[in-house]
Formats: structure tokens, sequence, C-alpha cells
């Protein structure tokens, strides 16, 4: 991710930033397990404590206008933050896991969700532009 230049990320849409926090977050679960079974705690501490920051920062982009499934959202993305304190004191491998395991579930469905607005979108788009060739004049120059 050093490839991201600030500039880049400030024209990404919010979907595609939160996207890429799941993905960040996903790459920093897998090291410190990795550095777990290595035995470097130290390491493993530093990269769950960007897991935490992450967590945070995708329970403060929730829109809780969005209903129940935002309040849902908020209830486990404060039970991930929780598990991975608990998991870094322990360095207990099982509960990272299900944290890992919770996170790539999310951003699954974050992605396909995505995409499906996405693809949704285009067919408005394609619609409008329709509708509006439709309704144009077109003159004949001869």
């Amino acid at each position: 991710m050093d490839f991201l230049t600030k500039e880049l990320i400030y024209q990404m849409t919010p979907q595609k930033i939160t996207a890429l926090l799941y993905e960040v977050c996903i790459n920093h679960l897998q090291d410190a397990i990795q550095d777990i079974e290595q035995n470097q705690p130290l390491e493993a501490n530093v990269k769950l404590q960007k897991v935490n920051d992450i967590l945070e920062r995708l329970g403060a982009g929730i829109n809780y206008e969005a209903g129940i499934v935002a309040d849902q959202l908020d209830t486990l993305y404060n039970y991930m933050a929780n598990q991975v304190i608990i998991g870094n004191l322990k360095k207990d491998k099982a509960i990272l896991e299900e944290v890992l395991n919770i996170c790539e579930q999310l951003a699954s469905a974050w992605n396909e969700a995505m995409n499906t607005g996405e693809t949704q979108s285009q067919r408005l788009h394609q619609q409008r532009t329709n509708a509006y060739e439709q309704n144009v004049m077109v003159l004949d120059r001869e």
C-alpha cells in the first residue's frame, strides 16, 4: 500500500476507501498472526495496534441514518476491536483468526455490494443517456 499517494486517496470514493481499509486490516491481521507464529510479539503488537486504528476509522465512517444495519455494524466493529485487544494481550492466534474471518467476510460483502452498486449506476447512466439521445434533435447539414 506504500504506492498510494495522498492525492490518489483524496480522489477515491468513500466506498473505495472503505474497501481499502478492509484490505489493509486483513493484511495486518495476517501479518500479526504470522509474527505470533514466529515468536515476534513486538512486531505483532504494532500490527494489531494498526488493526484497532483501522477498526476505529471504519466505525467512525458509519452512516447511522442507514438504520439497524449501521448499529449492528458498529457493534461488530466494537466486538472485533475488543477481540484484537484480547488476542494481542494473550498472543492468541485463534482469537485473531476469528477476527480475520469476520473481516474477510465483511470485505467480501462490501466489495460485492460496491460492484453491484456500480453496475446499477452504470445502467442508470446508460438509460439517462439513451433518453437524452432520443430527444435530441439532429440537424441535417448538407
